[in-house]
């Protein structure tokens, strides 16, 4: 909890997910053997250190330390800028407490299951997890092509074609990216059903295949990307390669609705007021 704490006070007081686990990733100097080590390969692609500091984000929200203005983007609170460290027990009391009252004053009737679910970081939300194991484990290659080309399509892209082949370098399709109407990219694209972390060797090799080819390169995984992937993908002076991981997949799966469906339930209250004032 200290070290995403440290991280945003030294990001301004806010900043995204991934800004906080790279800085918190530095700050501890967390060799990749660490980093890349993985909280369950069969139910997400969340690293181990991912699901820890997921539940710390959790439960520094709930204490009143963090806010969320908008999704994937994290603040500090007024009541964090003036303490310099938390108690992890104490937080961990506290939220605990808090939520048992929470479960005592909502109704019995309610789905215990479904409140617990609420409870959890989004990024270990059964749904991920059963969308994780659908990619992985039921989707053939060739059909993982076709949701990628899917994806693509209606996030924007025209000319999808997916042309991946032996000895093509890893290049699975391509297409054009469009700007508002005006400008457009050549894009080449990879993507690869994995369960673990895709290394920097691998953004290398595909790298090497997309030089001349395209304006630039995306590279889309089931799995997450190690720090030295990362890295290499932005690296200044070769050719960008714009990443997606499993949870941005499945958080655009979830937007555009392509097997991930929302439930919107119905509350309805009697405002007494208003029958008062006839």
């Amino acid at each position: 909890m200290n070290p995403v704490l440290h991280a945003l006070r030294e990001l301004g007081g806010s900043g995204s997910t991934d800004e906080i686990y790279q800085r918190v990733a530095e700050n501890l100097k967390l060799p990749e053997s660490v980093l890349n080590v993985l909280h369950d390969s069969e139910t997400s692609n969340q690293t181990e250190v991912q699901y820890r500091m997921a539940w710390a984000r959790t439960y520094l929200k709930k204490f009143g330390f963090l806010e969320t203005p908008q999704r994937g983007l994290w603040s500090l609170t007024k009541k964090a800028e003036s303490v310099s460290a938390v108690d992890a027990k104490e937080v961990q009391r506290f939220v605990r407490e808090l939520d048992r009252k929470q479960r005592q004053a909502k109704p019995t009737t309610e789905d215990n299951g479904e409140q617990a679910e609420s409870e959890k970081p989004e990024e270990a939300k059964s749904w991920r997890s059963a969308l994780h194991t659908i990619l992985t484990k039921k989707l053939s290659p060739a059909a993982f092509e076709r949701l990628i080309q899917r994806v693509l399509r209606e996030s924007g892209f025209i000319q999808v074609e997916v042309t991946g082949r032996t000895g093509d370098g890893g290049i699975d399709g391509k297409g054009i990216a469009r700007i508002h109407g005006f400008m457009s990219f050549h894009v080449v694209f990879q993507c690869k059903r994995w369960q673990g972390v895709v290394g920097s060797g691998e953004i290398r090799d595909f790298r090497g295949a997309m030089v001349g080819r395209a304006d630039k390169g995306l590279f889309i995984t089931t799995g997450t990307f190690s720090r030295d992937a990362i890295k290499e993908a932005t690296r200044d002076g070769a050719p960008p390669i714009d990443l997606v991981d499993g949870d941005l997949l499945a958080d655009k799966l979830k937007e555009l609705k392509l097997g991930v469906t929302t439930a919107m339930i119905e509350s309805v209250s009697v405002d007494a007021a208003w029958f008062e004032s006839i």
